[in-house]
């Protein structure tokens, strides 16, 4: 029975390479995003290149989106093994100052990387239980690292340009560290993963890493058959610092 993977913003980037990687590995793919049509291009290049996949129209700010495609999933498949929270979005302070991003750049970026992905999740949840042993893979950053801000020399703390971003993957690396803790007695592991400063459409193709080293650390986490990482933030088999 083939393990069955849902990826958020599934479509391009980052998610599009993971599912590339899983469905490489015989995972069956649920493409998600905002836009069906996007979902289906990006199922019909994978299924050229022999991937099992489907496409599915979620928006992870829009409940009732969520809903809709909870149900849709649970209808097809009964179960899901692998979720991955894949959406993000970006905004820079436009003078690189915390105090100076608009209210509104703070009110979407959670809306998305975080309410949605906490949405999300709480959808699919009962869905991943009547998986044999699930995971719950959630993208952050290292720029979510209070302690690599705070400690002098780190790769980032001289990098303050976008606070309201680097605050919701704090938050999210809260809510994994949360999330583990209350799944910690199931079969269920929550990991969120570091993918390096990656080259993507998000940072305009700038970055050290290629997007399919940036998806290697989504892919294994996905596929981890341990617990050794539960609750922490990960980036290519190393534990990161909250």
């Amino acid at each position: 029975m083939s393990k069955i993977a849902l990826i958020t913003g599934g479509n391009r980037g980052i998610g599009f390479e993971t599912a590339r990687q899983l469905g490489a590995q015989g995972v069956h793919i649920i493409v998600a995003a905002r836009q069906l049509a996007a979902a289906e291009q990006a199922v019909a290049t994978l299924q050229e290149a022999g991937v099992s996949a489907e496409p599915l129209q979620l928006d992870v700010t829009d409940s009732a989106s969520v809903a809709a495609a909870a149900k849709a999933v649970g209808e097809r498949h009964g179960r899901l093994d692998i979720l991955v929270n894949n959406a993000g979005i970006v905004k820079s302070s436009a003078d690189g100052l915390a105090s100076s991003q608009p209210l509104a750049d703070w009110r979407s970026i959670f809306e998305t990387n975080l309410f949605g992905l906490v949405d999300t999740t709480q959808a699919f949840l009962p869905l991943l239980k009547k998986a044999p042993a699930a995971r719950i893979v959630n993208l952050s950053s290292l720029l979510g690292s209070i302690a690599a801000h705070e400690t002098p020399g780190s790769q980032i703390y001289e990098f303050k340009a976008v606070p309201a971003y680097s605050a919701s993957k704090s938050a999210v690396n809260s809510y994994t560290a949360h999330l583990a803790w209350e799944l910690r007695d199931t079969p269920i592991r929550v990991v969120a993963v570091h993918p390096g400063y990656v080259k993507t459409e998000m940072n305009q193709g700038g970055g050290e890493l290629e997007v399919e080293d940036g998806a290697r650390t989504s892919v294994a986490m996905a596929l981890l058959d341990d617990d050794r990482f539960n609750g922490k933030l990960v980036h290519l088999g190393e534990v990161l610092p909250w």
